[in-house]
């Protein structure tokens, strides 16, 4: 097998006629997980190809061994016909492979150029730099300054920024990892649109990892699903539909809604009118998904006041101005907003980590200390965060320790920690929710991100909170994971728990929220009941229109 830092790069004695990219019985083992099991991938130039699964499938550990971040077990490479070992990413560069990565590996304190032109051989250029980001940004729509400080950006700014990084390069062969998890529907469609194009007028081999069903049927040739580590289905795209594709995904029936809106309010439309056509035929009813939340006893006085709360970032920004917001015990109000305009904010105030420049915030009739560290907690406050990695979990720990990193008293006698409580304890945690792992002491990494996401959950739902704020608590979910994420909040606010739902998807909004607040350049611009609430009405308010 040629080595790949000397092979070639679809040139010279490669073979023209053969695929992009052949990969053959690929396997991969981590300890007794068998993340790829005899997988077979093959790309061909000119066609988008994407790669469906649950979270765990297999799909990213297939890709890593593409790029070189991971060695297979077993299996063969072939790049333009002929075989190759990758040993590490700049092999796989050296080959024309580059990967938009699903987590961001940008340096904060730098700029975006500064970002882009990280691990460029040579002579840096500033200039050339700037202008070849300002010339992929226009190409591709995705505006961006390239002098902004990347620490300061949006996660949807951030991942324009891993995009532009990867096209940089120019690579003949292109692999994205869940490339618009944190981008518009707009950004999406803008950005598979022009890949397209280009794919096409160039002969590029694309590669599209994703959960989205909608995101791969519009941008894609053909589909691969993966389960459980295997290939389970390929087929033309053009044969395909949301409902098949979901069941070859997770081999039951799920629920779509929260996969509707990945290509814009058109398309939303589209597939419910077609969901509820198929519904009403094969069962006689009307659609039995948009049903109102579930009557819950919400109580009369707020458990969670915030009160003409300002916070100022740097510069002397406004990031909130003057948030006014009451939520109730057993409803659960949802907050829409274009990504950047205050809700990343909110959740920061309500997780103690931002001070307070007006304002109160209001906890079962208490005034909580909004930067003091631990108060909302202790308030009775739980957070799911927006960013799981960022400050959710701790990827190197165990399954245990990031289940009770939050109260560790809980299991510590005299003030060391009871290694056998603390495993029952844990243990009693992964059971009752469901979460996928070989045991309290696996490390956290080894967990697929549905169920990192359930040890959040589990966590903040441990301490018994009076108010829980789930921010984008779907995010780069499955469609199963999203289905059970969903069902969980419902059960919460049937508990008695006032839930803050903090989403982009403005779908999970409209199908969980009693209430809806939409945020516009830090300020809330307006409020809608479930019953009147609608895409177009949210859109308006979204873009700044005061209702």
């Amino acid at each position: 097998m040629t080595d790949a830092t000397t092979g070639m790069t679809g040139a010279g004695g490669s073979d023209p006629s053969a695929p992009a990219v052949q990969l053959t019985g690929i396997t991969k083992r981590f300890g007794g997980i068998v993340a790829c099991d005899q997988v077979d991938l093959t790309l061909h130039r000119g066609r988008v190809h994407g790669i469906l699964g649950e979270n765990g499938a297999g799909k990213s550990t297939l890709m890593k061994v593409l790029i070189g971040l991971v060695l297979p077990d077993a299996g063969s490479i072939l790049i333009d016909g002929q075989p190759q070992t990758i040993h590490d990413p700049l092999a796989a560069a050296a080959l024309g492979i580059g990967m938009v990565h699903q987590h961001f590996s940008l340096v904060d304190q730098l700029s975006v150029w500064e970002n882009v032109a990280l691990g460029e051989a040579g002579k840096l250029d500033s200039s050339g730099v700037r202008r070849r980001v300002a010339a992929i940004s226009e190409q591709y729509g995705l505006d961006i300054d390239p002098d902004a400080r990347v620490g300061t950006l949006t996660a949807g700014l951030r991942q324009r920024v891993e995009i532009i990084k990867c096209l940089r390069r120019d690579p003949h062969i292109l692999v994205f990892d869940e490339p618009t998890s944190v981008l518009t529907p707009e950004e999406s469609e803008q950005l598979f649109s022009t890949l397209r194009e280009v794919v096409a007028a160039e002969g590029r081999a694309v590669v599209l990892v994703s959960h989205k069903l909608d995101e791969v049927l519009h941008a894609t040739d053909e589909i691969t699903i993966m389960r459980q580590g295997r290939v389970v289905d390929h087929r033309p795209t053009q044969e395909a539909d949301a409902r098949s594709l979901a069941r070859a995904m997770v081999g039951r029936e799920v629920s779509l809604r929260s996969e509707r809106a990945a290509f814009g309010i058109a398309d939303v439309e589209e597939t419910a009118d077609i969901e509820e056509a198929v519904i009403v035929e094969e069962t006689g009813d009307a659609d039995p998904e948009r049903q109102p939340p579930a009557d819950t006893a919400i109580s009369d006085e707020p458990v969670l006041r915030i009160e003409g709360v300002s916070v100022r970032g740097r510069g002397g920004a406004r990031l909130l101005d003057d948030i006014s917001l009451d939520l109730r015990a057993g409803e659960i109000v949802g907050v829409a907003g274009v990504e950047g305009n205050g809700q990343r904010t909110l959740g920061d105030l309500l997780s103690s980590l931002v001070p307070l420049d007006a304002g109160r915030v209001v906890v079962n009739n208490a005034s909580v200390p909004a930067n003091s560290p631990g108060a909302m907690a202790k308030a009775g406050v739980a957070v799911i965060p927006e960013d799981r990695h960022d400050s959710g979990v701790v990827l190197d720990m165990t399954v245990a320790e990031n289940l009770l990193m939050v109260d560790p008293h809980r299991v510590a006698r005299h003030g060391v920690m009871d290694k056998g409580k603390a495993t029952e304890m844990a243990q009693e945690m992964i059971e009752e929710f469901d979460i996928g792992c070989s045991g309290p002491d696996a490390p956290l990494w080894s967990l697929s991100g549905g169920n990192q996401q359930r040890v959040v959950l589990a966590r903040e739902l441990a301490a018994e909170p009076d108010v829980l704020v789930a921010a984008q608590p779907t995010r780069g979910l499955d469609v199963g994971a999203i289905e059970y994420m969903t069902d969980r909040l419902r059960q919460t606010a049937a508990d008695g728990v006032a839930v803050l739902l903090i989403s982009s998807e403005l779908e999970e909004i409209l199908e969980l929220a009693d209430r809806i607040v939409v945020m516009s350049r830090g300020r809330i611009v307006g409020e809608l009941t479930h019953e009147s609430a609608n895409l177009e009405t949210l859109g308006l308010l979204m873009g700044g229109s005061e209702g």
